[in-house]
């Protein structure tokens, strides 16, 4: 078995069903997928009982601990030379298994990981924060983009590592949030070899509305900061822009009373990245809705910078996380 597909699920039996379905569409084969249950209120079980004569997938159940220990838990009970960690809300192109094939045999490596797109079905405002999280112009292009500020990290909802390397690292730690940068950061760290694969792509349906977005960046933010603390010098200036954005903000919105013209830059901003998203989405609802998400992404992520450099290297206190009691609302 070349790859197992550990696959992380709380409470989304209907986007298991997707993901499970775009596996049986596989040009290629010799994978099989681990379905591991973090203590979900509303089991995937029957879905993926459905597709057992379709594929070859396992079922475990376990208490809720997160996703970073439930994925742990699959890669225990993997048989694949490679581990392939995909989030439960991917949805996977008929070629993906034919493009990390390519790419291992053309030149082998420890770890590798994907981009992610929007698939035309999304809703404009799926398709608006996927580009908030995919833009050069929110997120500098770090998460897999061909224009980037940074070298590749790969992320949790398309990464790729060997069996032996996951092993030798202990596998993903007990951190809630950024535990897949925290993972990619120590693979660097021990000298394993890791690159990007462009076009080992999925779909990936991240948030469904801007308050569950904020969420999600507001916690990547307070994130950064604890991964700074866990591995020093690895903090670089593209993980400062958003929170100089943040600031940068507050400090216009301050002077617009007095000076009008200091809302400018802010204006120019939605004008580019609105006409950039309606351009690659070929929607002008896209676009629209691209400048709130990406307005979102930006303070999100910079107020949970803020907020926890304040806490941390100001404080002195501990690592934390915010919304945990509903986080999913």
């Amino acid at each position: 078995m070349k790859y197992s597909f550990v696959i992380p699920v709380y409470n989304r039996p209907a986007e298991v069903e997707e993901l499970l379905d775009s596996l049986c569409g596989q040009t290629h084969g010799g994978f099989e997928a681990i379905v591991v249950e973090d203590g979900s209120d509303v089991t995937c079980r029957d879905v993926v009982e459905r597709y057992a004569d379709r594929l070859p997938v396992r079922y475990f159940a376990k208490d809720n601990s997160g996703p970073g220990l439930s994925r742990n838990y699959g890669v225990q009970r993997a048989t694949g030379q490679y581990v392939v960690i995909l989030d439960s809300d991917v949805v996977l192109p008929p070629g993906y298994v034919a493009a990390l094939d390519a790419e291992l045999d053309a030149a082998p490596c420890d770890a590798f990981g994907g981009p992610d797109r929007a698939h035309p079905s999304f809703t404009p405002m799926q398709k608006a924060i996927n580009y908030a999280m995919t833009s050069f112009f929110t997120t500098g292009g770090i998460r897999g983009g061909k224009k980037k500020l940074d070298k590749f990290y790969p992320r949790s909802f398309n990464m790729g590592v060997s069996r032996q390397v996951y092993t030798a690292l202990g596998g993903f730690s007990e951190m809630r949030f950024g535990e897949d940068i925290d993972f990619s950061t120590r693979i660097f760290e021990e000298g394993y070899s890791c690159r990007l694969f462009p076009e080992a792509w999925v779909w990936h349906k991240r948030r469904t509305n801007l308050r569950r977005f904020f969420k999600q960046v507001h916690n990547s933010g307070i994130a950064r900061i604890h991964l700074t603390k866990r591995h020093p010098g690895t903090l670089k200036a593209v993980h400062l822009l958003p929170a100089a954005f943040t600031v940068g903000c507050a400090g216009l919105v301050a002077c617009a009373p007095l000076w009008p013209w200091t809302l400018l830059p802010l204006g120019l901003y939605a004008l580019l990245t609105g006409t950039d998203a309606a351009l690659r989405e070929r929607s002008a609802g896209v676009g629209v809705r691209a400048v709130a998400a990406s307005f979102v992404q930006l303070w999100g992520y910079g107020s949970g910078f803020l907020r926890a450099w304040w806490q941390r290297c100001v404080m002195g206190r501990g690592e934390f996380d915010a919304f945990s009691k509903n986080f999913y609302q």
